[in-house]
């Protein structure tokens, strides 16, 4: 019986080590939400910069729900509209950041995307806006109402990968965490919809 109690004590440390290694449970780690907007593209009236459809409007109210609970430090958006409305579901104390907008892209008329700002750019642009607010927040939890591809950017850096290769897009309301202590960033979740189930 001791071998097994003292054999269960060596798991549970590793385990509390490798929790560590990625930032679970430190103390004074940040915490950063980063959102997408709800949905603005379902019955669209307005091309360039569109308010949340119906569905959208939904959508923010089942995150707004999930956010508050979690009682953030701060919510930071973009300036478009589509972020905007998404943040104010959330609260009235919205911190508008211009750095938080969508990677610049022209549509064409096949609908294809074609961006104009690299995704190095982008990576760059998101960390500084993600460092900024570390030092602020440091700590606490932050949410990010932001754009897709200005998400994948960002965890594209704190996973170490080449700007542009992370093959994941995020869905409209989704929460990616990000943990950030020092120069160490780990990411915890990506594009967590449970709210809207």
């Amino acid at each position: 019986m001791l071998a097994v109690a003292a054999g269960s004590e060596y798991v549970t440390r590793a385990m509390l080590a490798l929790e560590a290694a990625f930032l679970i449970g430190v103390e004074g780690v940040t915490e950063i939400w980063l959102v997408r907007h709800a949905d603005c593209y379902r019955d669209m009236a307005v091309v360039d910069d569109p308010p949340l459809s119906p569905v959208g409007r939904e959508q923010a109210a089942h995150l707004a729900r999930r956010v508050q609970h979690a009682q953030p430090a701060a919510v930071y958006s973009s300036p478009y509209l589509r972020a905007m409305e998404t943040a104010h579901a959330i609260t009235d104390d919205v911190r508008v950041d211009p750095r938080l907008v969508e990677m610049t892209l022209e549509i064409s008329e096949d609908g294809s995307l074609d961006f104009q700002e690299t995704p190095a750019s982008a990576v760059t642009r998101m960390r500084a806006v993600i460092d900024e607010i570390v030092a602020e927040h440091e700590g606490k939890r932050v949410v990010l109402i932001t754009h897709g591809a200005s998400i994948v950017a960002c965890l594209t850096d704190a996973m170490r990968l080449e700007p542009g290769q992370l093959r994941l897009f995020p869905y409209y309301t989704s929460i990616s965490t990000l943990r950030v202590l020092g120069d160490r960033r780990m990411v915890g979740t990506f594009g967590d919809v449970a709210h809207l189930e």
